[in-house]
């Protein structure tokens, strides 16, 4: 995503190269509903014009909402008061349809013991165990909130997660965790004593497909942050 959009807006700038600076890094399959970028602009187009013109440029699969003016030096990354992902899964007969976007789970989960597994996520914690190797690995989560919503065929599942920043893979890896429990593989004592052991990876690394991931919601402060404060993402930055 951010490859096209540099080159649409280096297109609209002349040839004369933009960078684009996220609030969040999506990896190959990820999708990004709530993403914040900035950017900086010296051509001649207005804020309407400049979208339409963006639109135009960008592929099928890449859409921007609205474009709005910021003071110079505008960071997402440090204004982002918390980011918010959520995780899609199919439980139900295959359906390649639905599936493009979210997780197939043939066996029937057990949604009450996920969400019992999902309380030993929340708060400040050595996240290694869940993630890739980071020289700062404790994180805060806010919330894991799991729901879902029943169809004639199966049910949607969908697991929130709320945090400052995550570790690379973080989200997914406790999704597995939780699909463990949900299949009866696992326990609530088995996921607590997974987070506590950080020096080996949780149920071997086991880690949810890309597909069914989604940069949810990144909520701006009017404010910038502390540089020291955690600032890694989910994922590593995505293929270009």
């Amino acid at each position: 995503m951010q490859g096209e959009l540099e080159k649409a807006l280096t297109q609209l700038s002349g040839g004369a190269r933009v960078r684009v600076d996220g609030a969040g890094r999506t990896d190959t399959g990820v999708h990004a509903r709530g993403q914040v970028i900035a950017f900086t602009y010296s051509g001649r187009l207005k804020r309407r014009e400049l979208e339409r013109a963006i639109a135009a440029l960008l592929p099928r699969d890449i859409g921007i909402r609205k474009l709005q003016e910021v003071d110079r030096g505008f960071k997402p990354r440090y204004r982002a008061k918390w980011r918010e992902y959520r995780y899609f899964i199919w439980n139900g007969p295959a359906s390649p349809l639905r599936e493009r976007s979210a997780l197939g789970v043939r066996e029937e989960l057990d949604v009450k013991a996920m969400s019992q597994a999902a309380k030993v996520f929340v708060g400040t914690h050595d996240f290694s165990a869940f993630g890739g190797v980071d020289r700062q690995p404790v994180r805060t989560i806010r919330s894991v909130r799991i729901s879902r919503e029943t169809k004639r065929e199966g049910q949607w599942i969908a697991i929130e997660v709320i945090g400052n920043a995550f570790l690379r893979q973080m989200v997914r890896r406790m999704v597995a965790a939780l699909v463990r429990v949900g299949h009866g593989r696992a326990s609530v004592a088995d996921v607590k004593a997974a987070l506590a052991n950080a020096g080996k990876p949780a149920f071997d690394g086991d880690t949810a497909p890309p597909n069914g991931l989604v940069l949810w919601r990144v909520p701006m402060s009017k404010t910038k942050r502390n540089k020291n404060e955690n600032d890694e993402q989910d994922i590593q930055p995505a293929s270009e």
